[in-house]
């Protein structure tokens, strides 16, 4: 099993997501549509909807489990190597260690250009906050906060769960992680249907963020911070991010970079004040883009290498 994780992960890093080829995500995301349509017109009530949205939640999580799991084994029934190919690119696609980094330096580079319109743009493609106005240090911030955030549900996570249960339990991390992000909102639309799906999602990643504070601390004495600073901006500032999780990597990144993030956001034309995280040791400047960045390709590799150790092990 660990060596279809590393296997994975090589391929993520090499080719990412081919364009060309449907994403498993893009299939989740079509059903979470489904379902959602499906409750609304069965119920409107809060109630309804918040039964609604569990057995949504259920569905598509186990209904993802089960499809892969399938398909998997059905695979290496047929021929070894056709399950071992297949099961090495679904993990591969549970990741996002090419895709953050892609998207990351698709900001950076017109922000070395000047060109504040183009990371703007760029930014506004991997944040929900409004960036039509944004200068040029908190293009740097969000870059940054969304680096960091990923690192755990976009690479942490379905690494965890791919060492524990394969390509098909790091799927169904994902339709749970899918699930959150298009409804697990605490919106008048979805306050109610989205609310398992956004239980679940800080369930799942309660576990992933915390060994990934880990990570990072094995990782802060090659960093500005330290592990004096890493760890002190982790248990100091954590628990000020709205995430019971994003806290920890954000804090993590925030402590090792010897910046501050947070701040004043904007969703939809409506201000939000979120909490400081971290010391304004060193202003954030367009270089900590690509420190962050190198963070997460190590935590990622640390994190792989240390899953392959564990599980040789146990």
């Amino acid at each position: 099993m660990e060596w279809i994780v590393l296997a994975g992960v090589a391929l993520d890093i090499i080719i990412g997501d081919p364009r060309r080829l449907p994403h498993p995500v893009v299939g989740i995301g079509r059903l979470i549509q489904t379902g959602e349509k499906a409750v609304r017109r069965l119920t409107g009530r809060p109630a309804g909807l918040r039964l609604g949205g569990l057995v949504l939640a259920l569905i598509i999580v186990l209904g993802t489990y089960a499809f892969f799991w399938v398909l998997l084994k059905g695979a290496f029934y047929l021929n070894n190597y056709l399950g071992w190919a297949l099961s090495i690119f679904v993990m591969s696609q549970t990741l996002a260690i090419n895709s953050l980094y892609k998207h990351a330096r698709s900001v950076a580079q017109p922000l070395k250009q000047g060109n504040l319109e183009e990371a703007r743009q760029a930014l506004s493609m991997i944040v929900g906050r409004d960036t039509a106005h944004l200068e040029e240090r908190e293009i740097v911030r969000g870059t940054v906060e969304t680096v960091a955030e990923n690192t755990v549900d976009g690479i942490i996570a379905p690494l965890f769960y791919g060492f524990i249960g394969g390509p098909a339990l790091a799927m169904a991390y994902k339709a749970v992680n899918t699930l959150d992000s298009m409804i697990g909102y605490k919106s008048e639309r979805y306050l109610h249907l989205g609310w398992a799906g956004a239980r679940l999602d800080d369930a799942a990643n309660f576990i992933p963020a915390r060994l990934s504070a880990v990570l990072f601390l094995l990782l802060a004495p090659f960093t500005p911070g330290g592990v004096k600073g890493v760890w002190q901006t982790v248990w100091r500032d954590s628990s000020r991010h709205p995430s019971p999780n994003s806290g920890i990597p954000e804090a993590a990144t925030a402590g090792a970079l010897q910046v501050q993030l947070g701040g004043c956001n904007y969703y939809a034309g409506v201000r939000s004040e979120r909490p400081f995280i971290g010391l304004p040791v060193r202003p954030l400047e367009q270089k900590h883009i690509g420190h962050s960045l190198f963070l997460m390709i190590a935590v990622s590799l640390l994190g792989t290498a240390l899953g392959v150790l564990i599980h040789r092990v146990i």
